[in-house]
């Protein structure tokens, strides 16, 4: 039963680590990155749709992103959805056939604005897997009389040597985010 929850628990806890480096994708750096724009969603026939569903992203600039949709009629919606999209900044431009986004210059000013909002990110993303520890913790205090005391506290160890592995990779990731977006 130890093992079981210590295996969820990691698994989880996985699942935590993975969601942070997803968000920290979306949150723009100098360059055109198509996972910027992976939380998009455009209103398509009244329903709020990934863009990564309607539209294939490529970069052939270092600045510029192609959004070339598959259904032309969407090409308005697109064009919306990405100019309503906090902390972006771009303004895209609609020739008929494709979206093309020009990201601008980011400023020293918007690069330290960045980084508090990947700092705060890692934070909950800290805090959410602290909060699975405390989940598991719980459920080890709950078969006390089940099993013994040193298997119980040679299961919290491990349950703490987990926690402190994956805050260290959220932490790794934020150092990495970090570099990517102070680099000029």
């Amino acid at each position: 039963m130890i093992a079981d929850i210590l295996a969820d628990t990691k698994t989880r806890m996985d699942r935590a680590v993975e969601a942070a480096k997803e968000d920290f994708a979306t949150v723009r750096t100098g360059r055109a990155n198509p996972q910027l724009f992976q939380k998009v969603q455009v209103e398509y026939y009244g329903t709020p749709t990934p863009l990564a569903q309607l539209a294939s992203l490529n970069a052939p600039e270092a600045r510029t992103l192609v959004i070339t949709p598959y259904d032309k009629s969407a090409l308005k919606a697109i064009e919306q959805a990405i100019r309503d999209m906090p902390n972006l900044g771009a303004n895209p431009t609609n020739d008929g056939n494709i979206v093309r986004v020009t990201m601008p210059e980011l400023t020293a000013d918007r690069r330290k604005e960045y980084v508090k909002l990947v700092r705060s990110k890692a934070e909950d993303a800290k805090v959410h897997v602290r909060g699975i520890r405390r989940k598991s913790k719980d459920e080890l205090d709950a078969l006390k009389g089940e099993v013994s005391d040193d298997d119980l506290a040679r299961a919290e160890k491990e349950l703490d040597a987990v926690t402190k592995t994956h805050v260290e990779l959220i932490d790794e990731a934020l150092k990495r985010k970090e570099a990517e977006l102070l680099e000029v």
